[in-house]
């Protein structure tokens, strides 16, 4: 077996203990499957006008109809694609923006990580929704415009913990035998540091999608998202703007709402799942033992023990 084969096989062998990462993996790849094939199986989207408004639930329309005579359940099978779509991209640029430039602060260090450093945190004590609302808002309420929006606002904490792990890596001896044989900054930093960051930059790319897709549920549920599609938080939002829950009209709402509340759940579990994986202490801590911990944070060196004091001289004399 090759050697990704077996770091593959030792990491699920570790992963599927964690009940809560198998319980978020499966709920994933029921949403996924749905997000595939389930546009295929029920068609487009309706029209406006295509039934009858405010359809009961019934076996031809099972969550019913809304106020412009559209299937409810077509609409959140639609939902379910626009939504984790909208969420792994955005994550994947957040990850790529935040990395790149956590990796580039922590190595280089000096100037560049000062200046790099105040990028980070000044786009990190910002509000994100509230930066996202106006850059929305200014460039338009489009499918790809929410994508570059979520992602541009959401790279600074990505940053922060990938420029802390790159500026204890960076100082490894690994490192140093690596500058002794003329390697250049830039192999470096692809070579050696990307490297032993990349767990990292998985673990946190799980809770990142987690975000991005709550953030694009909350964009759209406020009416600056992509009017063209049908997200989750686009039938929210005309749910809400119908008076749905007055109506009693709950699988308009509930659905989408309980989708949105699954996904995240499912990509966190995951994402902390990875975390214990990747942490042995985290994974000594599961243990219920705190003598683990301390074994695996605190190794004595190997050596014969310090021979006992000496006694004391009698005294007179």
């Amino acid at each position: 077996m090759s050697g990704m084969g077996r770091r593959v096989r030792d990491f699920w062998r570790v992963f599927r203990r964690s009940r809560q990462g198998v319980l978020g993996l499966v709920i994933l790849a029921i949403f996924v499957l749905i997000a595939v094939f389930g546009p295929e199986i029920v068609g487009p989207p309706d029209r406006a006008g295509t039934y009858p408004p405010y359809l009961d639930p019934s076996l031809e329309h099972l969550f019913g109809t809304d106020r412009a005579g559209r299937d409810i359940f077509t609409l959140v099978i639609h939902g379910t694609r626009i939504s984790i779509v909208v969420g792994i991209v955005a994550s994947v640029i957040t990850v790529l923006i935040g990395a790149s430039v956590g990796i580039i602060a922590g190595f280089l260090g000096g100037r560049t990580d000062t200046v790099l450093l105040a990028g980070m945190n000044f786009f990190y004590v910002l509000p994100t929704l509230v930066l996202a609302i106006v850059l929305a808002t200014l460039i338009g309420p489009s499918l790809l415009n929410v994508i570059l929006v979520i992602g541009i606002t959401s790279w600074a904490g990505t940053a922060l913990i990938i420029r802390s792990q790159t500026l204890s890596i960076r100082e490894r001896t690994f490192m140093d035998r690596a500058r002794a044989y003329g390697a250049s900054n830039a192999r470096l930093m692809s070579r050696h540091v990307f490297p032993n960051v990349f767990a990292l930059i998985l673990a946190n790319a799980t809770l990142t999608v987690a975000a991005a897709i709550f953030l694009e549920t909350t964009l759209s549920f406020l009416g600056v998202g992509d009017k063209t599609t049908w997200s989750w938080g686009r039938i929210l939002e005309d749910a809400f703007d119908a008076g749905a829950l007055t109506l009693g009209k709950f699988l308009w709402f509930v659905p989408p709402g309980l989708g949105v509340v699954l996904v995240v759940l499912a990509f966190t579990l995951v994402g902390q799942a990875f975390d214990e994986v990747l942490n042995p202490r985290l994974r000594a801590r599961e243990a219920g033992t705190f003598e683990e911990v301390v074994e695996i944070s605190y190794e004595a060196p190997a050596g014969p023990a310090s021979p006992p004091p000496a006694p004391a001289s009698p005294g007179g004399g």
